[in-house]
């Protein structure tokens, strides 16, 4: 049996593949995803695997389980509520279930990790967001010196208040009076100075690859072509740099 996850690295990409696979389920295979889940059937869960791939299936017979399940009986509420409803209603449930799994997985983190990890799962979009197309459009993230504009990360409007992002170097919260910068690889957020980023060279680029994902890129890429995961499947934003 394969480890579990115990990295904020590998915990992360542990949600991501399972968060991309119940997006699938609840967008692009959705016709598929409603005929299977009939009311007239026993309890029914739907799960996103670590591998990226979606099923509707009876919850574990396993007491405890192994991992926390998900909302159990989703069919059964299917034919007493709008389509859009229930895949709203699915999508909820499942948001909630990515968390629990993912902080169980992390129950042996510190504090700076789980700072790290929520960061980086509170940058992305959540499952109800983009099941029901309520994500709002990004927009570029500029920090131009006493503005008091409206900033967005992920689309996720934020007007006068703090942005919950850590630097995936030092693990320092987020403030707009310094450089940061966004990996479009883990879409970890990072000090400028943490990563040796300067306004002149974050200029230049159009897209940035922090130094853990130069290093490990070529070898993640032959795992996630095994589990059959690509960049592609991410349907949600990747991260803009932030400029002064």
């Amino acid at each position: 049996m394969a480890s579990k996850p115990r990295t904020v690295e590998e915990i992360f990409k542990d949600f991501r593949a399972r968060r991309n696979a119940i997006i699938r389920a609840l967008t692009h295979d959705v016709d598929e995803f409603y005929g299977l889940c009939d009311p007239g059937k026993d309890n029914l869960c739907l799960y996103g695997h670590p591998n990226g791939a979606w099923e509707v299936a009876l919850p574990s017979e396993e007491v405890p389980p192994e991992l926390p399940e998900p909302a159990l009986g989703i069919n059964f509420a299917r034919d007493d509520l709008s389509r859009k409803d229930w895949l709203s209603l699915v999508a909820v449930h499942s948001d909630s279930w990515l968390l629990a799994v993912a902080f169980y997985l992390g129950t042996r983190l510190n504090h700076n990790e789980r700072k790290r990890l929520f960061g980086l799962i509170n940058a992305l979009s959540t499952v109800f967001q983009v099941a029901t197309g309520n994500k709002p459009i990004k927009e570029k993230l500029t920090m131009d010196s006493g503005s008091k504009s409206d900033v967005s990360i992920d689309g996720a409007m934020m007007k006068g208040e703090p942005i919950k992002i850590f630097c995936g170097s030092c693990g320092g919260k987020y403030t707009g009076d310094e450089l940061w910068i966004g990996c479009d690889i883990c879409e970890w957020w990072y000090h400028g100075r943490c990563v040796m980023i300067n306004p002149a060279k974050a200029d230049t680029l159009k897209r940035y690859k922090c130094p853990a994902c130069s290093l490990r890129r070529s070898r993640s890429k032959t795992e996630d072509n095994e589990m059959g995961i690509s960049d592609s499947d991410e349907p949600c934003f990747m991260a803009d740099k932030i400029t002064r």
